[in-house]
């Protein structure tokens, strides 16, 4: 399976959102309202947004190319309230490819991303009804505490992950 990986810039936002789209229905239909779905996805997948993300580099995003087709994506950056930790905010492949092997590469890309900026933490929220807790678990990482933050009117209720690089 030949994919390479690069970071993506501002003309890479509908490839993002395209790929944000098809995964989360995918992923989130069994535990949220799909309302709630559709709320979050242009909340926080907007064209402003993402291209403000890209622009001022509040998140690094990384693509993953499979045979020249964009098929998954990673983003992450320095937490803002602790620079030291980095903080994995998204990590989503194409129902099609999941299984091979691209959510790991792109985890192990963000891990050594992280190293290279010389810090050693790195952490995820991932819903704590979502079937993605046990990958992460596999690939080393450990509940740190729970949160719960808002957006709009709806509640994402997370576990906070944490990883030792």
């Amino acid at each position: 399976m030949p994919y390479l990986i690069r970071k993506a810039n501002p003309a890479d936002v509908e490839t993002i959102r395209s790929i944000a789209d098809k995964t989360w229905w995918n992923a989130y239909s069994p535990i949220l309202e799909k309302e709630q779905i559709a709320y979050m996805l242009g909340d926080i997948y907007s064209v402003e947004k993402i291209t403000s993300q890209l622009e001022t580099g509040a998140q690094i995003f990384l693509l993953l190319i499979e045979d020249e087709k964009p098929v998954a994506f990673a983003a992450f950056s320095p937490r803002e309230e602790d620079p030291e930790i980095y903080k994995l905010h998204k990590l989503y492949c194409l129902p099609e490819t999941q299984g091979k092997g691209y959510g790991k590469i792109l985890i192990n890309e963000v891990a050594n991303e992280t190293i290279a900026a010389g810090k050693r933490v790195l952490d995820l929220n991932v819903n704590r009804y979502n079937k993605a807790k046990s990958f992460y678990e596999k690939m080393g990482f450990e509940v740190a505490y729970e949160e719960d933050i808002a957006i709009g009117k709806y509640w994402m209720n997370d576990y906070v992950m944490r990883k030792q690089l």
